[in-house]
C-alpha cells in the first residue's frame, strides 16, 4: 500500500505485509507511546481491523492482535487503559471515509487468525531498568536483577538478599498494573510446581509498585522484554564476574541489617551469614 495515515499521537505507515507505527513525542502523548517510539506490526500478527466512533468528534481505527503474537500485549493481559492502547489510532471524524478505506484495505490482506504459536511483534530491546517501591529491577537480555532498597523492602527480601534470575530458569512473567491496587512484577519459575500464596512484598521473585514507582511506560516494556526472552529461551547465560561494590554502600547495608537484627526481625545466625556475604563483596 505504501500510504501514511496520521492521527492523534501516532502515524501509521501501511506496507504490503505490515503496519509501521511511529508514536509522537509530546506533552499530551501517553508516556507508553513515547517509550515504545516505533513498532512494526506484521499483518500475520493481526486478526481483525475495526473502525468505531470515538469521543469528542473522533473515530478510532484499531488493529486486533492475535493472542500470543505481541509480548507487550501478552504481558499487559488486558490491563491497559483505552488511551494507552498501542494498537489504537484516533482521528478527526471528518477523516472517517479515509480511515474506512484503509480498514477495508487492511482486512483484505489479513490471512491469519487464532492464537499465534510464537511472538511475531518485536519486544522492547534490553537493557532495561526501572525503580520499584522496594528495589531496582534491571534486565540485560540474559538475566533479571532485583536490588532491594533500604527503605521499601520487607525484612523477608532483606533476608533473601539481592536476586539474580537467569532467563533459562524462568517460565513467565506476571505484571499487575501500577494504576491499580497492589501493582507488581513477579517472575514465575520455569519448574511447574504448586503455586505458593506469597504476597508480592514478601516474595524475593517480585518487586512491588507504588505512587511514582514502576510506572506503566517503564515496567510494562520491561515485563514484555523478559517475557519475550523467556519464550525464546536461549542457552544458559555465562554469569559475569562479580563487580566490587562501593564500601559506603556495603556499610549502609550492614547498618540496616543491624537495625533489623536489633528489632528481632533477623536472627543471630541470619545476621552473621548476611554480614559475611556483604563483606565478601568488598
Amino acid at each position: 500500500m505504501g500510504d501514511v495515515l496520521a492521527g492523534f499521537h501516532a502515524v501509521w505507515e501501511f506496507e504490503s505485509d505490515s503496519v509501521l507505527i511511529r508514536y509522537e513525542r509530546g506533552i499530551r502523548t501517553p508516556k507508553l507511546f513515547q517509550a515504545l517510539g516505533e513498532r512494526r506490526i506484521p499483518l500475520s500478527a493481526v486478526e481483525d481491523v475495526t473502525l468505531t466512533p470515538g469521543r469528542r468528534g473522533t473515530v478510532v481505527l484499531r488493529l486486533t492482535p492475535r493472542a500470543g503474537a505481541d509480548p507487550l500485549m501478552e504481558a499487559a493481559d488486558g490491563q491497559l487503559k483505552e488511551g494507552s492502547d498501542p494498537y489504537r489510532l484516533a482521528l478527526p471524524a471528518e477523516r472517517e471515509t479515509l480511515a474506512e478505506y484503509y480498514a477495508d484495505e487492511l482486512k483484505g490482506l489479513l490471512t491469519e487468525s487464532g492464537p499465534a504459536e510464537r511472538h511475531l511483534v518485536a519486544a522492547p530491546e534490553a537493557p532495561l531498568h526501572f525503580k520499584a517501591y522496594d528495589g531496582k529491577a534491571s534486565f540485560d537480555g540474559t538475566s533479571v536483577q532485583f536490588r532491594w532498597s533500604w527503605t521499601g523492602a520487607s525484612s523477608a527480601k532483606w533476608k533473601a538478599g539481592d536476586q539474580s534470575f537467569p532467563v533459562a530458569g524462568l517460565g513467565g512473567v506476571e505484571w499487575r498494573s501500577p494504576e491499580v491496587f497492589e501493582g507488581h512484577l513477579r517472575l514465575l519459575p520455569r519448574s511447574a510446581g504448586p503455586a505458593e500464596s506469597v504476597q508480592p512484598d514478601q516474595d524475593p521473585a517480585a518487586v512491588v509498585f507504588g505512587l511514582g514507582y514502576g510506572p506503566v511506560h517503564e515496567s510494562l516494556p520491561f515485563a514484555a522484554a523478559v517475557l519475550a526472552a523467556v519464550r525464546t529461551r536461549g542457552p544458559v547465560p555465562v554469569v559475569p564476574a562479580r563487580v566490587r561494590r562501593d564500601p559506603a554502600d556495603i556499610a549502609e547495608r550492614i547498618r540496616h541489617l543491624g537495625e533489623l537484627h536489633q528489632a528481632g526481625l533477623v536472627t543471630d545466625e541470619e545476621f552473621s551469614s548476611k554480614k559475611a556475604e556483604l563483606l565478601a563483596e568488598l
